[in-house]
């Protein structure tokens, strides 16, 4: 009976196919994000600390603006001029580049993007994206590697290997014997780290929840690996901010379906059989406890 009821169990995990993050918070469980439209897409140049002395911007307003100038609360204060949304009453995702939906990841779980030339993130759920944001990548010197990867290990709070002054939270590693990984981290508005993946506090912790960890059968061996992290394309370090261009053209950065499915085909065969590889080992963990 109990071989027959696994049996069932595999059946219905392959027929119902891609599957809802189970692991997320309570609050943001099997559910996409209700995002409000706004009506346009547009962008004025402002100067910073004439654009924060507006008694009427809301809490929610100061942060879209942060965003979408990749920056935090502290560095935005001391930056000259900056792009300000004329319409800031839609949802964060309106404002960012990666398409809302992307067909071609129905079969996907989960996968994170990091696109290099925008500096911002986005993780789909089978397709559908459930979080974008800015992200300030490795500068120049110390460029974050492009291509396929895995999340491993994380923690809530760790010292960089590089210098032990350095405190990151939430980080996440996808490159074990490099030491790279995103994290909470100070976000001046350009790429600035040490070749890891700098995010705002919210975005490192939505993510350190979201993604999964990797599996060791021992100390050196990976059994299951965790959620497929891509990064992509290149960024001029010579030239103006790219997000600048958007004033002139709103969809300037735009990142569209088919840029995601070219980035993405040459890894999906690995990407979709680590995924079954994680749904079979979950089922030999059940096996065991059937059997015991």
């Amino acid at each position: 009976m109990k071989k027959s009821l696994i049996a069932l169990n595999l059946l219905a995990i392959f027929l119902v196919g891609c599957q809802p993050n189970k692991e997320a918070p309570k609050d943001e469980k099997n559910m996409l994000p209700k995002r409000k439209q706004p009506k346009t897409i547009a962008y004025e140049l402002k100067d910073a600390k004439q654009w924060l002395l507006d008694s009427t911007l809301t809490d929610t307003e100061k942060e879209l603006v942060f965003a979408v100038n990749r920056t935090d609360a502290s560095n935005f204060k001391r930056m000259d001029t900056v792009i300000v949304p004329k319409d800031r009453s839609g949802d964060v995702a309106y404002y960012f580049p990666f398409p809302l939906s992307v067909p071609y990841l129905k079969d996907v779980d989960k996968i994170i993007y990091f696109s290099y030339p925008t500096q911002t993130f986005a993780a789909y759920e089978c397709g559908e994206l459930v979080r974008t944001g800015p992200t300030n990548m490795g500068r120049e010197d110390a460029q974050t590697p492009n291509g396929l990867f895995f999340t491993n290990w994380k923690a809530k709070k760790t010292i960089s290997t590089v210098n032990d002054e350095w405190e990151l939270k939430w980080n996440f590693n996808i490159l074990n014997k490099g030491g790279i990984g995103w994290h909470q981290y100070t976000m001046p508005g350009y790429p600035a780290s040490h070749s890891c993946l700098r995010l705002v506090t919210k975005d490192a912790k939505y993510l350190y929840n979201w993604a999964d960890q990797w599996v060791l059968a021992d100390k050196s061996t990976v059994l299951v690996k965790g959620t497929p992290v891509i990064v992509f394309g290149s960024y001029d370090f010579k030239a103006e901010k790219p997000w600048l261009k958007l004033v002139n053209d709103p969809h300037a950065l735009d990142i569209s379906e088919n840029e995601i499915r070219q980035i993405t085909e040459p890894f999906l065969n690995e990407i979709l059989a680590e995924q079954e590889n994680r749904v079979n080992s979950k089922l030999k963990v059940q096996n065991i406890k059937a059997d015991t």
